[in-house]
């Protein structure tokens, strides 16, 4: 009897969990945005080998965020963090044309993991700010996002380094976690 309070009254009153893995290219903001959202503040960063996990609190929900470093060394390693993944941000530097395809690419991998299939695919495309960052229709274009089918998805206009699009993109996955 308890125990069924206690579940009911978690429910009701507790944080909801979910686990969120955040990966991209190298460069593109991937630990900017994790510490941004934890701290709201802009801290130094090198390049990430390995992983940072942080729990970030929004809306009465807890997530767990691993950021995952995205050298191209390091990506055959992301697999490891596929388990129980709720919600995939992929990170897009907008600015970084030469390395759209690569990113396409990447992308396109990850997606068909059988350990992904039900998670929601939210991209920030960061770096906004810069003056010849690609818009959202044109990145969307180049991810090839339209033919992605049976994938719930979304593009979030993002920069990092002041916090623009950030808590927006919580929002979507939030929403969009919910209702499973």
């Amino acid at each position: 009897m308890g125990l069924t309070i206690s579940s009911l009254f978690s429910r009701l009153f507790g944080k909801k969990q979910m686990r969120i893995l955040m990966v991209g290219l190298d460069a593109a903001g991937k630990t900017t945005i994790l510490y941004k959202l934890k701290l709201g503040e802009i801290v130094t960063t090198i390049p990430t080998i390995g992983f940072n996990v942080e729990t970030v609190e929004y809306k009465n929900i807890c997530f767990t965020v691993w950021d995952v470093g995205g050298q191209d060394k390091i990506r055959p390693l992301w697999r490891h963090y596929f388990q129980n993944t709720q919600g995939l941000i992929f990170v897009v530097d907008s600015n970084d044309r030469e390395r759209i395809q690569e990113g396409a690419e990447e992308l396109r991998k990850i997606l068909q993991e059988d350990e992904l299939q039900d998670a929601v695919l939210l991209l920030f495309a960061n770096k906004q700010d810069l003056p010849n960052a690609m818009a959202i229709s044109e990145m969307t274009d180049k991810l090839g996002l339209q033919s992605l089918r049976n994938r719930t998805w979304y593009v979030q206009a993002t920069c990092a380094t002041q916090g623009t699009g950030l808590y927006e993109g919580l929002d979507w996955l939030s929403n969009e976690l919910s209702k499973r």
